[in-house]
């Protein structure tokens, strides 16, 4: 979406943000003045609609590349900032990825971080702008589709048109293909584990008043896979935001962590948690509590934590705050010894309703590790085609240095037994027009291959067999284009494949290994030749 979709056309311009305010995480005065005059409204239909692939959402405890934050706020915010950039660059083994103003700003934030201790080689500084600190409530959220990274946005809920546009600016630096769900949300008021669940409050309802409860979750459903619960939010007495992430944290498949309210047992906000903690442990999850205080119009949280690889950065506060910081230390290690806990002092930020899990957003690492990832994404649904037919065969890659080098497209016309070229080191463009040969078979399988620049590989099929209505009959020796025919060249792709112990060569039983027997197999196939 543009910097200013989401936002009441023809509306006055929303309220300005000074440089280094501390500007809060719940609306300003001027904020809410100004959305009650021109509500902030999700389009009906935007951007190409709902995925189209398999989808997975990428939870905060799976493998990160990276953490995306925005360089706003007062000095004691910066300094936060540059003591998360430490800790993630080193301990969480990730890059920082900064949003700054301008190039000056770029500058400094990257001797500023290096300065503080951060991996020089992990920071990476973007000039864009901004309106505030909260990257967690308009940052891009991550998913899957066929292994593949793809980002879903929503409307910010805040008239920050910088902001808001902060998804459409990263989905354009990397390439990634970018989801628009007609939502008016902020991103803090959710939560998701790698397995299909999801919690928010009903915050969500009242932000988005023409659509019912059951059709809210089914956009989550459709857009990003997930089965929803939705809870009560705090009372706005304790909670400005009444964001489900200054309460909860999911931290494992089976592990959620959740406030307890030593100081106000019985209380609205007490009760809600309980209720949550009831209904995780009912479905099989472990629960552990940590304490949270309400002190003199603060919310002081535990839960509102950062997880990077093997990094919980953990609030730490003074005051009245101290001796629960150091319950909660207690519990996240005993929760999780096998990662680092490290306690940053938020006591400059907490009071602005937000700390750290409320200004950061997840990179989640490419699917594959070291090797590329494709999605074939065309021709999944074992469609009839025709000889001399022009068929779009279309694909996403993805890879942790995003950098493919080329990729192999090939066709088997045996149920992947083996497979003949069709174009090889052809560029990454994700779109080939395939004109279809004159072969019959049932078993067609389209496959493509992605070479990034370290030599690895990583590939796709399509999903389910297609038939080509041709004349040429073909048998596992017809290994090499044009298909339909044997001649020499299926006999030098064969050598080619058994001498590199490539599937296409492996014919006879026992599978998996390359022998005397294959050969026979072959030869006994290209005797019978393609009637």
């Amino acid at each position: 979406m543009g910097v200013c979709s989401g936002l009441a056309l023809g509306a006055p311009p929303a309220p300005e943000y000074p440089e280094g305010a501390e500007t809060p995480r719940g609306m300003t005065a001027a904020e809410r003045a100004w959305v009650d005059a021109n509500p902030i409204e999700a389009p009906s239909a935007r951007g190409v609609g709902a995925p189209t692939g398999p989808v997975r959402c990428a939870a905060e405890y799976e493998p990160m590349e990276g953490i995306l934050i925005a360089y706003e706020g007062s000095s004691g915010w910066l300094s936060i900032l540059r003591q998360m950039a430490e800790q993630i660059t080193t301990v969480g083994g990730a890059n920082i990825y900064v949003m700054c103003d301008t190039s000056s700003e770029a500058a400094s934030v990257q001797s500023a971080m290096v300065g503080q201790g951060a991996d020089p080689a992990r920071v990476f500084t973007h000039v864009k702008a901004t309106n505030t600190i909260w990257m967690r409530d308009y940052g891009p959220r991550y998913i899957f589709e066929g292994g593949v990274r793809a980002i879903v946005d929503h409307t910010y809920n805040r008239p920050r048109p910088s902001d808001n546009g902060v998804p459409d600016y990263w989905a354009g630096v990397r390439g990634e293909p970018e989801y628009q769900i007609p939502l008016v949300h902020g991103g803090g008021n959710y939560h998701l584990d790698a397995l299909g669940e999801s919690a928010s409050t009903r915050l969500i309802n009242n932000e988005n008043p023409g659509l019912s409860e059951s059709e809210i979750v089914q956009l989550w459903r459709d857009y990003q896979n997930l089965e929803t619960t939705l809870y009560n939010p705090f009372p706005t007495s304790v909670d400005s935001t009444q964001h489900i992430d200054m309460w909860m944290q999911i931290a494992a498949d089976d592990t959620v962590v959740i406030s307890d309210w030593p100081l106000q047992q019985g209380s609205t906000q007490d009760v809600i948690c309980e209720t949550a903690a009831t209904n995780f442990a009912a479905n099989g999850y472990t629960v552990v509590r940590v304490p949270a205080v309400l002190s003199g119009g603060t919310h002081y949280t535990f839960t509102n934590v950062v997880m990077c690889n093997d990094l919980i950065l953990l609030p730490e506060y003074d005051g009245i705050a101290a001796t629960y910081s150091t319950q909660a230390l207690a519990a996240w290690e005993a929760a999780f010894p096998d990662k680092t806990v490290v306690q940053i002092d938020c006591d400059a930020i907490v009071t602005a309703a937000g700390v750290m899990h409320c200004i950061v957003m997840h990179v989640p690492a490419s699917s594959g590790g070291v090797n590329p990832v494709v999605w074939v994404s065309s021709l999944n649904d074992g469609p009839t085609l025709e000889p001399g037919q022009l068929v779009a065969i279309e694909w996403r890659t993805d890879d942790e240095e995003k950098d493919i080098a080329s990729v192999d497209i090939e066709l088997s016309v045996n149920g992947g037994a083996s497979f003949a070229p069709l174009q090889t080191g052809y560029d990454d463009t994700g779109l080939y027009g395939w004109l279809v040969p004159d072969v019959a078979t049932t078993q067609a399988v389209v496959r493509v291959t992605a070479l990034d620049g370290d030599g690895n590989t990583g590939f796709d099929d399509t999903e389910l067999p297609i038939t080509i209505n041709g004349t040429a009959a073909c048998n596992a020796a017809d290994l090499a284009a044009p298909l339909g025919s044997l001649d020499f060249s299926d006999v030098v792709a064969f050598l080619g494949a058994f001498a590199g112990m490539d599937s296409a060569a492996d014919l006879a039983e026992p599978f998996g290994s390359y022998d005397f027997s294959d050969v026979v197999a072959f030869l006994a196939a290209f005797g019978a030749g393609c009637p």
